[in-house]
């Protein structure tokens, strides 16, 4: 089994779990999750963990994004997207200083409505199957930070933009928020994720390079290491005699650890036993004076 992340580029037209079945069909294996939903109609990266890499799942969805977006302005649609209903349209357009003003504006903390047309779930049940019953729930807004735009191009109604925002914002509605704010609605025409968390877009791989990567035998050289995830800890190797410890996840003290590694100090570490295999974050505790499992990712 292939443990480790995989950074797939995601093309129009496919759903992030159409990826997962593809992907579980070209690499043999079935222990495949995405981390993070994009939209059919959306590009871009679509970090996805495999085996023992499947425990990043949450870990890696909670990452800032980073997207490039086209806001339409002068259509509203029932999916705050190209794709929907067009429920409204108006020429007039304001001006460009305007219209930047009011973009720039949403810069910094936000409460964001999110989207009819979404899979979160009210009462069990998600909103876009709602939606696509004719149906119009109650949602809560939820808090979302837009860290950053950057106005690439502004050709009116268009406007090209780059947003580097926190996890759970949806572009679809910052779109349709500007729009309600200019007073002239708008939507989203299009949309290219170039960044999740540590994966860049320029790194990214289309399914068709990984099948060919695959077939050829050398798609371990698209698999990035579970541990590299955690790059910023101190690494620390367990003796032989203690394998047996860290490998059932159990607490372990400076004597269970080589000895240039036997240091202590508040925080998490990477634990890699005598063989040198990635097993798991422990983080120290002061008051018990022992390392105790964060999180185990040694395949069972």
């Amino acid at each position: 089994m292939i443990n480790g992340i995989i950074n797939v580029y995601k093309e129009k037209g496919y759903t992030s779990h159409d990826v997962v079945a593809k992907l579980r069909g070209i690499l043999h294996q079935k222990k495949i999750g995405h981390t993070g939903t994009l939209d059919p109609d959306a590009e871009g990266v679509l970090p996805v963990c495999l085996g023992t890499g499947t425990k990043l799942c949450d870990m890696l969805t909670d990452r800032d994004k980073q997207y490039r977006a086209v806001l339409l302005l002068g259509k509203t649609t029932d999916t705050q997207d190209i794709t929907g209903t067009v429920l409204s349209e108006s020429g007039d357009i304001p001006q460009e200083e305007e219209v930047r003003t009011a973009i720039l504006g949403f810069t910094g903390d936000y409460d964001q409505i999110p989207p009819m047309y979404s899979a979160l779930k009210v009462n069990g049940k998600k909103l876009c199957d709602l939606a696509r019953e004719g149906k119009t729930v109650e949602r809560s807004a939820r808090h979302v930070v837009i860290r950053q735009i950057t106005i690439e191009k502004m050709e009116l109604p268009e406007v090209t933009m780059l947003v580097s925002c926190s996890k759970g914002t949806y572009i679809r509605t910052l779109c349709h928020d500007i729009g309600e704010k200019l007073g002239c609605g708008g939507c989203m025409k299009s949309l290219l994720r170039t960044r999740a968390g540590a994966f860049g877009l320029e790194d990214s791989l289309r399914l068709s390079r990984i099948r060919e990567m695959a077939e050829a035998g050398t798609v371990a050289e698209a698999v990035i290491p579970v541990d590299r995830m955690f790059g910023h800890l101190r690494a620390c190797r367990i003796t032989k005699a203690a394998e047996k410890l860290l490998h059932n996840g159990n607490a372990l003290d400076c004597r269970h650890f080589c000895e240039e590694d036997r240091q202590t100090a508040p925080g998490q570490i990477r634990v890699y036993d005598s063989k040198g295999r990635f097993c798991g974050i422990y983080g120290y505790h002061t008051d018990r004076k022992k390392y105790l499992p964060v999180k185990m990712f040694l395949e069972g």
